[in-house]
């Protein structure tokens, strides 16, 4: 009770506290300008121009106005802070105007699509995909052409290489809205990356004489992006597919050969990260080079001598972050990754330190003034989230007293705990910091994913990833086939771990997602614990733990696709899909997002519900009186739709026919899809259904045009 806390003692408190982040207060500026950003994503319509250009004059002038009249810090932080946050906002509109480019409509026939093979695209759940660049589609004008275009390939069709121009007969759609009323819009990702269009090819592509030579940028890129598959391809040649598809897409970024089994398994055990070339894979290329280079240097007593060692080392560094770049085919992650990396390195080049949170800051930037759009995305959520936790728990850790000399059975086992201290609390600390973007985004907690990635670590740090960049440097020269088979070797132990990580007991938990806004403030009170200095930044765990301690919203009684072409109605925990064989990515993703376990086999689904080849009907034992008609063009048998009808409270059309009589109390058809994309019915109280349209939550913004017609 003596030690009990006083007005006076608070006061004294606070004021030390604020007087400690006196050199931290412009770590918060990329937090601002990410804040900034993400208000323009927020919004329900799209602004127009000129609000972006009077947000930045606005910001311009509030710096401004810092630097000359602001007397105080408090004053000076509050400016500077609410000028990036209105730089932020104008950045990313000025961004979203820079990828502008046309986008499919709904409803489109089969057309003629000739172009060139720009990428092989990363597998989706229907088969292998191509990245084509169009020079034309057969009935739309020029101005309408979509820029990109993902095209997915029918099961068995040969996979044409970079380069190669085709033509092949597709059905394009507009790229995929919400699967589920605010899930994650793929569209918009799409709509930075110029694809305005995806589809399914009709017939394999065939070759195709074009009228001229590609522009110089399109032939440059299919150029490396050429290169980038001819390694791919002896990547799995010297490996085989098992092992070669993963050593290929850690790589050249291509994930065509990797086995949907290994996947799967990666997943559960909460190692699927290893996959994409993101912070991780740069970190270890660029620091192995980094380290070899400096060792070189000082084996060369002649070079260590006449030339700065360390520097010399950041640029090898830098040069082998840029070359793994376009290795890589410069995705998203990597891009974000290689910023990071360069400006480490960058730090040394000016005798600054290279991790810190000031580097760490200056990268933030650095990638949201380029891609203000990842704000939105999970990968640069969660990579900025773990980065700052370790930079921060590196400048916690303590630094043990140096002994002059020891021996070495003393100082050997001294080295091995401290290593293990290290790995657990590095393993526990980004898993900490990631784990509430995983729950929200992903929905599955991995039960064995630390242990898992504790022990994968060092064999992807210290053998899998050397190897791999000792055999991509020395393919071309015929001397790549022992490295990269040290480099299967190491996969085989991680592809091992996940095995026995994805069978063992409770692998995995399934948690649905929390509320919205849990998400930003699990982001604000993750960095308030990284970026403060001093106790009170324990104030901001509750904040950064709130996806976990959030109440969940109630679940929906049904879902319906965008299309109506799938439904699946809830019962207790489980959800019954109603087409288990159609939508069912969409439909899993859904039943994640909201706890609920998916029943997939027919036999379950015909327990609850009558159904034949077009339509369903519920039976006695249904959760939900909810009928279908999955008919497009076709016709239903006669007296089947007004069989429907009478037999539940809901119908769901897919086409746009709307019997005059019908009994059910909510009929739902293509023309309100088209409008509303996916929905959620919710029953009230009363009786009556309450509907959740992915469409209202999206707003109407460039990316959603394509698909409503409305705007």
């Amino acid at each position: 009770m003596r030690n009990a806390a006083s007005p006076a003692r608070l006061r004294v408190l606070f004021q030390d506290q604020a007087a400690a982040q006196a050199d931290r207060w412009t770590l918060w500026t990329p937090v601002a300008f990410g804040a900034g950003c993400a208000l323009y994503f927020g919004l329900p319509r799209e602004p127009q121009v000129w609000v972006a250009w009077l947000a930045i004059g606005f910001a311009a002038a509030l710096l401004a106005g810092a630097a000359r009249w602001a007397q105080g810090r408090a004053l000076l932080a509050t400016l500077v802070l609410m000028a990036f946050a209105m730089g932020g906002f104008g950045v990313a509109k000025l961004r979203t105007e820079a990828v502008r480019a046309p986008v499919a409509l709904t409803g489109a026939r089969p057309q003629v699509v000739e172009g060139w093979v720009l990428d092989v695209a990363p597998p989706g759940q229907g088969g292998q995909r191509l990245l084509i660049a169009p020079a034309r589609v057969a009935t739309w004008p020029a101005e309408a052409t979509p820029i990109r275009l993902r095209v997915t390939l029918r099961p068995g069709t040969p996979l044409p290489r970079p380069g190669e121009a085709v033509s092949l007969l597709a059905i394009l759609n507009p790229p995929p809205p919400p699967a589920s009323p605010g899930a994650y819009d793929f569209a918009r990702d799409a709509w930075f990356e110029s694809v305005g269009a995806v589809g399914l090819a009709l017939r394999a592509p065939e070759a195709w004489t074009p009228d001229g030579r590609p522009p110089w940028r399109l032939a440059l890129a299919m150029r490396i992006n050429a290169l980038r598959w001819a390694l791919t391809e002896r990547i799995v040649q010297t490996l085989g597919p098992e092992t070669g598809g993963l050593a290929a897409a850690m790589t050249t970024g291509h994930e065509a050969y990797i086995p949907p089994e290994q996947v799967e398994d990666l997943r559960a055990a909460g190692l699927a990260h290893i996959i994409s070339i993101s912070g991780l894979h740069m970190a270890i290329v660029g620091g192995f080079a980094f380290a070899a280079a400096r060792l070189l240097i000082a084996a060369w007593p002649w070079l260590a001598l006449r030339a700065p060692g360390k520097k010399l080392a950041a640029v090898f560094g830098l040069a082998a972050v840029g070359g793994y770049l376009v290795l890589s085919g410069a995705p998203p992650p990597a891009e974000r990754a290689a910023i990071t990396a360069a400006v480490a390195f960058a730090a040394i080049l000016v005798d600054r330190q290279a991790i810190s949170l000031h580097a760490l800051a200056l990268a933030a930037m650095g990638v949201l003034l380029l891609q203000p759009e990842a704000v939105t995305e999970p990968g640069f959520q969660m990579s900025f989230a773990a980065t700052a936790a370790l930079v921060a728990l590196a400048e916690a850790w303590p630094r043990p007293v140096r002994e002059i000399e020891a021996p070495w059975w003393i100082r050997a086992p001294q080295a091995a705990g401290i290593w293990i201290a290290a790995s657990l609390a590095v393993s526990f600390v980004a898993g900490s910091a990631t784990g509430p973007f995983a729950i929200q985004h992903f929905n599955r907690v991995s039960t064995w994913g630390l242990l898992a990635n504790l022990a994968a670590a060092p064999i992807s740090s210290f053998l899998l990833m050397p190897a791999l960049a000792l055999g991509a440097a020395l393919a071309p020269l015929g001397l790549g086939k022992l490295p990269l088979e040290v480099a299967g070797f190491a996969i085989d132990l991680i592809t091992g771990v996940a095995g026995l990580a994805a069978r063992a007991p409770l692998a995995q938990a399934v948690v649905p997602s929390a509320p919205g806004w849990t998400l930003a403030a699990s982001f604000l009170g993750l960095l308030f614990v990284c970026l403060w200095r001093g106790t009170l930044r324990w104030a901001g765990l509750p904040l950064a733990l709130s996806v976990l301690w959030a109440p969940r919203p109630a679940a929906p009684d049904v879902w319906i696709a965008a299309d109506g072409a799938a439904v699946a109605v809830r019962e207790g925990k489980s959800a019954v899909l109603l087409r288990p064989d159609v939508k069912l990515f969409g439909a899993e993703l859904w039943a994640r997002r909201r706890g609920l376990s998916p029943l997939i086999s027919e036999a379950e689904r015909d327990a609850r519900f009558a159904c034949d080849r077009w339509s369903c009907a519920p039976g006695p034992t249904a959760p939900v009186s909810l009928a279908a008609a999955w008919n497009l063009r076709r016709p239903l048998k006669a007296g089947r739709l007004e069989a429907l009808c009478a037999s539940a409270e809901i119908v769901v059309l897919r086409n746009d026919f709307r019997p005059e009589s019908c009994g059910a109390s909510l009929v739902l058809t293509g023309a309100d899809f088209r409008a509303g994309g996916s929905a959620e019915l919710y029953r009230r109280p009363d009786g009556a259904w309450r509907i959740v349209w992915a469409q209202d939550l999206r707003g109407r913004r460039p990316w959603t045009w394509g698909f409503d017609p409305r705007t």
